[in-house]
């Protein structure tokens, strides 16, 4: 008797060490595909940066191309006048002779 109650428990040990081995090998083949689809993805995800990177570059290149460099070297400089155009230093008068610019005594 003592053999056959032995022998019962070690089939029922066996079978749950199978039964384990079975839930692990789930779990790792599940763990698998789960990395290989997070693999997928990040190499979906490291295309999509390279391209948005590829195109920023491509924007950035074109934008500069066709900006001109201003040169703010000289914006603030006033540009000097020829001789010619330079006013003349006698002083205007109106048509009654008087002298413009020059305060107007009008109660006198």
């Amino acid at each position: 008797m003592a053999t056959f109650l032995s022998v019962n428990a070690l089939q029922a040990s066996v079978a749950q060490a199978e039964r384990q081995v079975q839930q692990g090998q789930t779990r790792v083949a599940q763990d698998a595909a789960r990395l290989d689809a997070s693999r997928n993805q990040l190499a979906q995800e490291r295309q999509r940066l390279s391209d948005t990177e590829r195109e920023s570059n491509q924007a950035s290149a074109a934008q500069q191309a066709s900006t001109p460099s201003i040169n703010l070297d000289r914006a603030i400089e006033k540009p000097s006048r020829p001789a010619q155009q330079l006013p003349a230093s006698r002083p205007q008068v109106n048509t009654l002779g008087q002298a413009l610019g020059k305060f107007i005594n009008v109660t006198a």
